[in-house]
């Protein structure tokens, strides 16, 4: 079965950094859309960033500003996001997302994704 499982979580203090990562198994993904999402408390589940497996059409969003890289190890089968110069309001439950098979677009909704991980919280204090 298709597992997507996070890593790298935790606590850091405001201006920290945190490397996240999503080992995927249980297919092949290299016609999938790797996303990361996070959800805070009382809000939505929200789109990050997403990558090709292939490496390409990476994106981000806007409140990352350069804060975050996405990346992929494809000998790991892993995903990456690098957080940089971490904010309070970047506490959240990250999830790890992929599409079964990429149609050539961007994929900015949760819905359009169709495998998740468990989640990892990271929590950013002042």
């Amino acid at each position: 079965q298709v597992q997507l499982v996070e890593s790298g979580g935790g606590v850091v203090q405001v201006g920290g950094s945190l490397r996240l990562s999503c080992a995927a198994s249980g297919r092949t993904f290299s016609s999938s859309m790797m996303g990361w999402f996070r959800q805070a408390p009382g809000k939505e589940r929200e789109f990050v960033a997403h990558i090709l497996w292939s490496g390409g059409m990476i994106g981000y969003a806007s409140f990352v500003k350069g804060r975050f890289t996405i990346s992929r190890d494809n000998a790991k089968n892993t995903v990456y996001l690098q957080m940089d110069s971490l904010k309070p309001e970047d506490t959240a439950v990250y999830y790890c997302a992929a599409t079964a098979i990429y149609y050539g677009r961007n994929y900015y909704a949760p819905n359009e994704y169709d495998y998740w991980g468990q989640g990892i919280q990271v929590t950013v204090s002042s």
